[in-house]
């Protein structure tokens, strides 16, 4: 079920199917409810799973179609993605709760974790958490280089907690402490 995040989607979210699909998902259908009116034998639990398993296979070609066919919609939902994550920093939500997470953005952008999971992941190659961990490193060299402020003010600024999570989060990333990268630049 792991492989299948589509389960966890949202009504919204649907799959959409041309008549071709439909009646290939249908067909997977007639197969497993065939396979359960008859007598049970060795071969019909292989069967019963085996059509499963290609149904969710179809399925999961289809919602691959879907994320390249009505990318038109996805690039609106990441431009959105990119505003609300813009606007979230420019705010005092840091302050208030914390760094963002995936399931805050979804909620904001109206869509459930996964599929905002599975559609920044097809639209941008990376998930969407490191593409708001890329957010937050952006929004930091800017902060750590652009004023005065100390490294432990920035990271709370940008929702951090406790500023050595905030410098042990910004080294792995950029390869430099923020005092290191404020030197530098």
């Amino acid at each position: 079920m792991a492989d299948h995040t589509f389960f966890s989607y949202n009504t919204n979210e649907a799959l959409h199917l041309s008549e071709k699909e439909r009646k290939i998902i249908i067909d997977c259908f007639n197969k497993v409810e065939y396979e359960l009116q008859q007598s049970i034998d060795k071969h019909s639990k292989k069967l019963i799973a085996a059509n499963i398993e290609l149904f969710l296979n179809y399925c999961t070609r289809f919602y691959d179609r879907q994320f390249i066919t009505r990318d038109n919609a996805h690039k609106g939902a990441l431009e959105n993605f990119e505003s609300l994550l813009n606007e979230y920093f420019e705010s005092d939500k840091p302050q208030l709760l914390g760094v963002p997470t995936v399931t805050w953005c979804a909620a904001a952008l109206h869509l459930s974790s996964n599929y905002f999971g599975d559609l920044v992941k097809k639209e941008t190659g990376k998930s969407a958490q490191e593409y708001i961990q890329a957010k937050i490193i952006d929004v930091a060299k800017q902060r750590i280089t652009g004023n005065n402020k100390t490294v432990n003010e920035v990271a709370y600024e940008i929702g951090f907690k406790y500023p050595q999570h905030f410098s042990r989060f910004f080294k792995q990333r950029v390869g430099k402490t923020p005092n290191e990268f404020r030197n530098i630049n």
